[in-house]
């Protein structure tokens, strides 16, 4: 599995492409803005993009859906209690920020423990509430790729609409501690992680169980 970090609008989120080397088939994972710029590195590496894969419904991680849905004709996943957010500016808080964005509805709604295959890869479905009230993470291989939910050294915010402080905590401590330490995370904004050194050494997760 080869992965490319693309960090898109102002609001420095990152946009994921994730392929396998073999048949090139991959998947653009929260296109938060710049679809030309996401199109373009996907064409430069030889990608077939199959599908669009939403951590959550914030406007900073779906501003260029639609445009990458209408020139690709592929399918948007998204967790189950998000989807009203993709055609919703208040929902989304896009409105907040004085902008009305908006994509077309999901194709496929997903929940915890479902399984995406798309072409040689298989994603599982985390679910991870409390940053937004449907954010999911996607596993596949030793990578997770976890949203605004986790962090380098931090947590999502949840003063946002349908935000969830204990929630967010109760989800990264129940299904993200609970992963290997070598698991690698790539959040929704800033470096990466490892599951083993959140656990070690992120200020809001040191006084859980599992350290």
């Amino acid at each position: 599995m080869q992965i490319e970090t693309i960090v898109v609008s102002p609001f420095e989120t990152n946009c994921y492409l994730v392929w396998d080397e073999g048949d090139r088939k991959g998947v653009v994972i929260d296109p938060g803005d710049e679809d030309e710029k996401i199109l373009e590195r996907a064409e430069k590496k030889g990608i077939e993009i199959e599908a669009i894969l939403l951590t959550h419904g914030h406007a900073d991680h779906i501003a260029a859906v639609q445009p990458i849905k209408e020139k690709l004709k592929i399918p948007i996943y998204i967790g189950r209690g998000d989807e009203a957010m993709l055609e919703s500016p208040s929902a989304n808080v896009s409105a907040f920020f004085g902008f009305q964005i908006t994509c077309p509805p999901a194709d496929h709604i997903l929940g915890d423990g479902d399984s995406l295959k798309i072409g040689s890869m298989t994603f599982s479905i985390i679910a991870t509430p409390g940053h937004s009230p449907g954010g999911i993470c996607y596993f596949a291989e030793r990578y997770l790729f976890c949203g605004d939910t986790l962090f380098n050294g931090s947590v999502g915010r949840t003063d946002l609409p349908g935000g969830n402080y204990q929630q967010l905590i109760d989800s990264i401590d129940r299904n993200i501690l609970t992963l290997p330490d070598e698991i690698i995370c790539y959040p929704g904004h800033g470096p990466f992680t490892s599951v083993g050194q959140e656990r070690k050494s992120n200020p809001f997760l040191t006084g859980n169980r599992f350290v």
